[in-house]
């Protein structure tokens, strides 16, 4: 017999080598019918899979993001198949489960696929679903594996089955279909009951342009179709919020080929947004003692090799700089905590220097995939709102809950109200790939376990999901059509101040290491002016909008009336601009709701004559009132925003 302990804390005995498939079905039938995958011991596993030793198991049903991806994960090999059907010879690159449904890069021997094509697809799809094909798992040595595949002729696979180690190679079949796979997999096919392939696009092989150009296809499933009917909705409605769109329209960034891809370029009015929101957080970190820092873009190669980042993503990261010296590399900076590392060792620290906070809006660069580079939300460089705390370990705790608040008070004043908390530990199996012993680890987890708990903060627990250096607490915020995104971290780490050799002097003269707090509210300034543009719709806050007025004359005789205005409006710190194009009064207004600008001063005769504007605000008309009054009502507006 083996223990099978719940997620509630209970334990029950079953015999060795049952499944989770068999747990849930001694459960409830319902349970058995509903459950999609298992977690165990924290890896997600199919769920035939025998259960041979006393485990933690966890039943995963569609709510679950785990389960969400193992339905997608499998759907995408169900396209696999239906791709092979239609076009015989079909060779498959991969084939991964994503944030919201799968992809399956293809190549197509020539051939090309157009939208047209889909819907046959799509119901060559549903017709193997409701065959009930079974995902079968299948252990297969290399040589065996190499040999399949190259009777397929699909180099593909045989360039992946080379990098891998006999013995630990696994086969998932549905139907006709075989696929080189780790899984896991759903039980079978029957679940899938609505399919929408949305986009085909190109991808090079391995994310190597100089390689082969694949086709890549695009799609999402659900158990009901119901279901999918929602989520097109939905889609509908993300396609009038996407940032790209919106950041065109009110020429806020702009991408250059020349430049370089995944590289933003800031113009004006986003550049004044951008301050912005970099002025918010500064008033905030001024109030709470931080010390501001600036480090440069570059850094020594040994840097990163001393805080354990190029052994860890040395190989993901733009490569190194050489200079005309012999020997000598740099590195764009990937990440600012070893610049602040250098910062405090600096000088000699006591005991009662501690905590000492460096902040930087530190700009990194980071060589991501050009196949996951994504409009702001996923780029090669971005500006960090950095900072690391430097503490004793009487004041961990308190620091870290200072975090917590302030990561709050950004998410009441951008109305981010619906968010969750991720304690994010180490995997309970896999520690090769973390740095540090494990008295300090536990400690460091220990602090986070604590925190939220004083603080009342709920925050569920995920394994393996902790940084190399450290574990951390992550924010997960939906956004207006309940979308998850991940803004927002503190980090808690022993192990940087110890490869660096980070010292302080203790009230008994000992000489003692300092812990390290990573945090930033925003996590960067890119990711953060997306999801901000998309949960708003662009409607952005009087206080952070580029341009907070625009002053509207009715025609060129009040031009004098309505620079008038504007030269208020300025001099009252307030961002105001004319707009007197020769252009009716309509079509003007219609191009600046495509700038969201939240308020329009109009001015006409009347208005001149009795030095008043007619005010809208987001479009509904406010109605008029004295100039002087309109500086209020502004202030105004800004002050209850920030509250």
């Amino acid at each position: 017999m083996i223990k099978i302990t719940f997620p509630d804390g209970s334990v029950k005995p079953f015999v060795e080598g049952v499944t989770a498939y068999e747990i849930a079905g001694s459960i409830s039938p319902r349970l058995a019918a509903e459950v999609l995958a298992a977690s165990v011991n924290g890896t997600v596993v199919d769920l035939d899979r025998p259960i041979t030793e006393d485990a933690e198991v966890k039943l995963l049903k569609w709510e679950d993001d785990e389960a969400k991806h193992v339905f997608w994960h499998s759907s995408s090999h169900l396209m696999a198949e239906a791709l092979e059907a239609i076009f015989p010879g079909v060779k498959f690159g991969i084939g991964p489960a994503i944030e919201n449904g799968f992809y399956y890069d293809v190549d197509l021997g020539g051939r090309t696929i157009t939208d047209a094509d889909l819907p046959a697809v799509e119901k060559k799809m549903l017709e193997l679903a409701h065959g009930k094909e079974d995902f079968k798992r299948i252990e297969v040595s290399k040589a065996d594996a190499m040999e399949h595949f190259k009777a397929k002729g699909d180099q593909y696979k045989c360039e992946l089955i080379s990098e891998l180690a006999d013995g630990t190679i696994t086969y998932y079949t549905n139907g006709a279909f075989t696929d080189l796979c780790r899984g896991p997999h759903l039980r079978n096919t029957e679940v899938i009951k609505a399919v929408k392939l949305t986009a085909i696009a190109g991808a090079y092989w391995r994310g190597d342009q100089n390689r082969q150009q694949l086709t890549r296809i695009y799609g999402i499933t659900f158990p009901k179709k119901s279901m999918l009917d929602e989520y097109l909705v939905l889609l509908e409605e993300a396609k009038k919020r996407d940032h790209r769109k919106l950041g065109k329209e009110m020429k806020l960034f702009t991408f250059s080929s020349r430049v370089g891809m995944g590289l933003p370029l800031w113009l004006p009015r986003g550049t004044v947004m951008r301050y912005q929101l970099e002025t918010f957080l500064r008033r905030k970190l001024y109030e709470q003692d931080y010390l501001q820092v600036t480090t440069p873009h570059i850094g020594s190669k040994q840097l990163y090799i001393t805080s354990g980042h190029w052994a860890k993503y040395g190989k993901d990261s733009f490569q190194p700089i050489k200079t005309p010296q012999e020997g000598e590399e740099y590195m764009l900076k990937p990440m600012n905590c070893p610049h602040h590392c250098e910062i405090y060792a600096s000088e000699p620290r006591s005991y009662r220097d501690l905590p000492l906070r460096l902040a930087e809006f530190g700009t990194v660069y980071r060589y991501e995939q050009s196949g996951e580079l994504h409009g702001l939300t996923r780029v090669r460089s971005f500006t960090q709102d950095d900072a690391h705390m430097y503490v004793r370990p009487d004041q961990l705790k308190d620091e870290f809950k200072k975090v917590i608040d302030l990561i709050q008070y950004v998410f009441q004043v951008f109305k981010f109200d619906k968010f969750t908390a991720q304690i994010s530990l180490r995997d309970k199996v896999n520690r090769d790939k973390y740095i540090g012993s494990e008295e300090n680890w536990e400690k460091a987890e220990q602090a986070i376990i604590e925190s939220c708990e004083e603080k009342g903060l709920p925050a569920k627990v995920e394994y393996g999901e902790a940084a190399f250096y450290g574990p951390k607490l992550d924010f997960m915020v939906k956004d207006a059509l309940g979308r998850e995104w991940q803004l927002g971290t503190i980090q808690v780490d022993y192990n940087l101040p110890e490869r660096f050799g980070l010292e302080y002097t203790d009230a008994d003269g000992s000489k003692q290491r300092p812990i390290m707090i990573h945090r930033a509210p925003f996590g960067s300034l890119e990711r953060f002016t997306a999801v901000l543009l998309e949960h708003s719709a662009g409607h952005l806050p009087v206080w952070l909008s580029p341009d907070q007025v625009k002053v509207l004359p009715i025609s060129e005789k009040f031009a004098d009336y309505a620079k008038k205005v504007c030269d208020l409006l300025k001099n009252s710190d307030i961002r105001a601009s004319i707009d007197d194009r020769n252009e009716t009064l309509g079509k003007r207004i219609r191009d600046i709701s495509l700038l969201r600008v939240p308020l329009l001063a109009v001015v006409g005769e009347k208005e001149a004559a009795e030095g008043t504007v007619s005010v809208r605000r987001e479009g509904v008309t406010v109605g008029t009132m004295a100039a002087d009054e309109f500086v209020k009502y502004i202030k105004a507006a800004v002050a209850e925003e920030l509250a």
